[in-house]
């Protein structure tokens, strides 16, 4: 029987080389938005990463990017309240607010939260939504919600598994079966995962190539 949402396998050399090319030029920080009629123009296709605060969104954006300072990682979760837009060749890679733990007043969290959602099912370039998922984790109530706005949103949403050093081999097939079983009932989800680790490189490579092919 095929396998549910199978690891994406590993790009042909041509695929890896457009990913190369794409994220070897100059990567910079465009700006932070804080409400939607502060959003550059939608004059180039755009990624974005969402995911739970301290899932590893600033090091994955820094390994994909290959500038260490260019997202930079809150010391307390929750605390990035913009929508934080960079250039990387001629599209967008766009870092969403953390969800799902806020060390923040209710009011500031229910309006990034509300950003969030207005910027998932509004905007008309974006191209997929990566939502990162700690491999020491699975998939949360909190991520459950992230999927299913993506489904309401008609948004393809590829869900990236981050931190996959951190967990043992013996462990790491409980938690893809886990992922596999969550994203079954959500018609957004693409068909294929992406393990990575930023600390290590896995999966970075195999995450450009995807990008690239989506310009």
């Amino acid at each position: 029987m095929e396998l549910r949402f199978p690891e994406a396998p590993t790009p042909d050399p041509s695929a890896l080389e457009r990913g190369r090319l794409l994220f070897a030029g100059e990567t910079d920080f465009v700006k932070g938005v804080v409400a939607m009629d502060g959003l550059p123009p939608a004059d180039r296709v755009e990624v974005c990463f969402a995911g739970r605060s301290n899932v590893g969104k600033s090091s994955l954006i820094n390994a994909l990017t290959g500038r260490k300072g260019l997202a930079r990682a809150s010391n307390t979760p929750g605390r990035t309240q913009e929508i934080n837009f960079f250039t990387a060749g001629d599209i967008y890679v766009v870092d969403l607010p953390g969800y799902g733990f806020a060390n923040a007043p209710v009011a500031v969290v229910e309006k990034w939260q509300r950003l969030l959602k207005q910027y998932l099912s509004g905007r008309q370039t974006l191209r997929r939504a990566f939502v990162l998922i700690d491999a020491r984790h699975g998939v949360k109530a909190v991520d459950e919600e992230i999927f299913t706005l993506l489904d309401k949103s008609a948004v393809t949403f590829q869900v990236v598994l981050t931190k996959s050093d951190k967990v043992k081999l013996v462990d790491r097939q409980k938690v893809l079966d886990q992922v596999r079983n969550r994203l079954a009932k959500h018609p957004a989800a693409y068909p294929e995962l992406v393990v990575t680790s930023s600390e290590k490189g896995d999966g970075i490579e195999t995450l450009r190539a995807i990008i690239a092919t989506l310009v």
